[in-house]
């Protein structure tokens, strides 16, 4: 299992075998602005780096 150290917080990353595709990022401001305020309210954090995700460790 890889983990990550980022902003003081580890992270693991679980087991995927699976490569990630590639996608076109595209901004829509009220797309971001509701996902921003349902982020807040989320009780586990993932984070998301170069196409792999990783869950904050307790």
């Amino acid at each position: 299992m890889t983990s990550l150290l980022y902003r003081g917080h580890q992270y693991q990353q679980p087991h995927v075998t699976e490569q990630p595709t590639s996608v076109q990022l595209t901004y829509r401001r009220h797309i971001y602005k509701t996902r921003q305020q349902a982020a807040k309210t989320e009780q586990s954090v993932v984070l998301t780096y170069r196409g792999l995700q990783y869950v904050r460790c307790s």
